[in-house]
């Protein structure tokens, strides 16, 4: 995202292996990968946010917001979120329990062997976006959570067609792993900052994004 979003040339850039992979194979499958996961697609308003988010948020929260973003279309990451979330602040992430998962909702698909490997990488990325740490043991953790951070997974949850509370009971923001009335101080925050406009009322949540659509040139949804 750094070298390429002022022009938009984010396959240039991964084809000239900005992310220094050792080999033309590496730089292939990276590529491919990275495409599946977050399309670089500037016609799609999730993208469009995305790029936007991207160019506002300090490192903590770039980390954040990428990890967000994969869970559009990361299925396998995306059903860890009830497993990360149980966890209590300093207990230890067990593989196991993420290999236990991936078999739940996909029985005898993958081998042992892969099953370890593929629960080893969701693990990976829970850790990358700060939400488990250490090199050895996988402990689970607490990231820095913002206003901007809950502003940008709402928003993927109101492109989806999310309304109300369905955005704060929508994977994106279960995925902070952060208690309701947290989340709602931050929308609250952010409502404050223009981010979002947002209500709650008589139990009634109103959630919407005027502006930033108008920043980012997103029609009406």
């Amino acid at each position: 995202m750094d070298f390429s979003i002022e022009n938009d040339n984010y396959a240039e850039s991964m084809k000239n292996n900005v992310f220094a992979k050792k080999s033309q194979d590496g730089i292939k499958k990276t590529s491919t990968y990275l495409s599946l996961l977050y399309s670089f697609d500037v016609k799609s308003a999730k993208f469009r946010a995305f790029k936007y988010f991207w160019t506002i948020s300090n490192h903590n929260e770039k980390a954040i917001i990428a990890f967000l973003f994969a869970l559009n279309n990361d299925y396998l990451l995306r059903e860890s979120i009830s497993v990360i979330s149980n966890y209590s602040i300093g207990e230890k992430v067990l593989i196991e329990s993420l290999m236990h998962n991936i078999e739940k909702y996909h029985p005898l698909r993958f081998t042992e062997k892969t099953l370890r490997s593929v629960a080893g990488n969701i693990a990976s990325s829970w850790k990358q976006a700060g939400f488990i740490s250490g090199k050895v043991k996988n402990i689970r953790s607490i990231p820095t959570i913002s206003y901007k951070v809950v502003s940008f997974a709402m928003l993927m949850s109101y492109l989806d067609g999310n309304r109300g509370d369905f955005i704060i009971q929508d994977n994106y923001i279960k995925a902070l792993c952060t208690n309701e009335n947290k989340i709602r101080d931050f929308a609250i925050e952010a409502s404050k900052r223009d981010f979002l406009h947002y209500q709650f009322a008589g139990n009634v949540t109103s959630i919407s994004f005027e502006n930033i659509k108008n920043k980012i040139l997103i029609d009406a949804i």
